[in-house]
C-alpha cells in the first residue's frame, strides 16, 4: 500500500519534471490520479539515470543502476527508495504486467549508448518500451471494461508514441546538446539532405524545416489514431486523457509559431496557454462527450492530413 510519504515524493517529482502531463493528471479521478503520480515518478527515476546530465556515471554504472531499478520495481530486491517501493506495491495491487516493466527498462538500457536511429521502424521499436509501455501501464491503472480494453490498448500505445514523438521533435536542440542524441530517423534526415553535423551546429534552414514538418505529420497521424481510442476508456478518465493529448499536441502550434526552428530554441507552452487550453477543452467537453470531436475543435492537430493520400493519411506511420 502506497503511504503518504511515498505519494508526496512521487507527486513532487511529477510536478517538477512532467509539467505538461501534470496538468492533465490533476483532473484524473482520485482512484487513478494518486497511482499516476507514482507511475510517472518511476519513469523519471529510470530516465534520469540515462540522461545523467552531470556525466557522473559510466555506461556500466548506468546499466547496473537500471538493473537495480528493474529488480526493485519487480519486487526481486528490497529497496529503500520510496518511489521504487511505492511502484512495486502499485504493480502488485493493480496488475501492471512484468512484461511492460521489463519492456520499459529495456528501452532505457538502449539509451545508455544508442544515439541514432536508422529509420522510423528502429525508432518505433525503441518507443514500444519508452512510450507505448507507458500507455499500457496507464490503461491498466484506469481499468477499462473488459469488452473495451482490447480496443483501448493499441490506441493507448499510439497516443503514448504521439506524445513522445512530439517531445523528440520539440527537444532536438536539448537532446543533441545535452545528451549527444538525435531521435529524428536518419532516413528522414537523408531525404532532406540534413546531416548530423548540421543538427549539432544548430544550422537551421529550409531542409531542417522540411524534416520537422515531416515528423510532425507523422506524430499527428498517431494523435488521430490514439484519440480515437479515448472513448473506450472509463468515462471518469476520458477528459484527462483528452486534455493530455490537447496539451502535448499544442507544442506543434508552438513549433510552427517559431517557423519550425527547433535548433535555436525549444518551444514551450506557457502556464497561461495551458490554462487557456484547459478551459477551452472543458467548455467543449461540457457540450460534447465525443473525444474526437472536441480534439478536432481545440487541438493543433488536423483530423485529416490533406497533403497525403487516403491510406497514408489514416495510418500511424505515413513515411519511413
Amino acid at each position: 500500500m502506497v503511504n503518504k510519504s511515498q505519494l508526496a515524493q512521487s507527486k513532487s517529482i511529477h510536478r517538477r519534471t512532467g509539467k505538461t502531463f501534470y496538468f492533465a493528471t490533476r483532473v484524473l479521478p482520485e482512484r487513478v490520479r494518486r497511482s499516476t503520480y507514482v507511475l510517472y515518478a518511476f519513469f523519471r527515476i529510470a530516465d534520469e539515470v540515462v540522461d545523467d546530465e552531470d556525466n557522473a556515471l559510466t555506461p556500466d554504472e548506468q546499466r547496473e543502476r537500471l538493473e537495480a531499478i528493474r529488480a526493485a520495481a519487480l519486487g526481486h530486491e528490497e529497496t529503500d527508495d520510496p518511489v521504487l517501493a511505492a511502484f512495486c506495491d502499485l504493480r502488485e495491487e493493480t496488475g501492471i504486467s512484468d512484461e511492460e516493466v521489463n519492456t520499459f527498462v529495456d528501452a532505457m538500457l538502449t539509451d545508455v549508448e544508442k544515439t541514432r536511429y536508422a529509420d522510423y521502424g528502429e525508432l518505433e521499436s525503441y518507443m514500444r518500451g519508452s512510450a507505448a509501455a507507458v500507455g499500457q501501464m496507464m490503461t491498466t491503472l484506469m481499468d477499462p471494461d473488459p469488452e473495451d480494453e482490447e480496443r483501448a490498448r493499441p490506441r493507448a500505445s499510439a497516443l503514448g508514441e504521439a506524445f513522445q514523438l512530439t517531445n523528440f521533435v520539440r527537444d532536438v536542440r536539448e537532446d543533441i546538446r545535452d545528451r549527444g542524441r538525435i531521435y529524428l530517423p536518419q532516413t528522414t534526415l537523408d531525404r532532406h539532405d540534413v546531416t548530423d553535423e548540421q543538427i549539432a551546429n544548430a544550422e537551421f534552414d529550409d531542409d531542417v524545416r522540411a524534416v520537422v514538418e515531416e515528423e510532425l505529420r507523422r506524430a499527428e497521424a498517431l494523435y488521430r489514431e490514439g484519440v480515437a481510442g479515448i472513448k473506450y476508456l472509463p468515462e471518469d478518465c476520458q477528459f484527462a486523457v483528452l486534455l493530455a493529448a490537447v496539451l502535448y499536441a499544442d507544442h506543434h502550434r508552438a513549433i510552427r509559431h517559431h517557423d519550425y526552428d527547433v535548433l535555436s530554441t525549444t518551444p514551450q507552452l506557457s502556464t497561461r496557454r495551458k490554462l487557456s487550453l484547459v478551459v477551452r477543452t472543458r467548455a467543449y467537453w461540457a457540450f460534447s462527450k465525443d473525444p474526437e470531436a472536441v480534439f478536432a475543435r481545440v487541438s493543433a492537430v488536423p483530423m485529416t492530413d490533406e497533403r497525403r493520400s487516403g491510406h497514408e493519411a489514416g495510418g500511424p506511420h505515413p513515411v519511413q
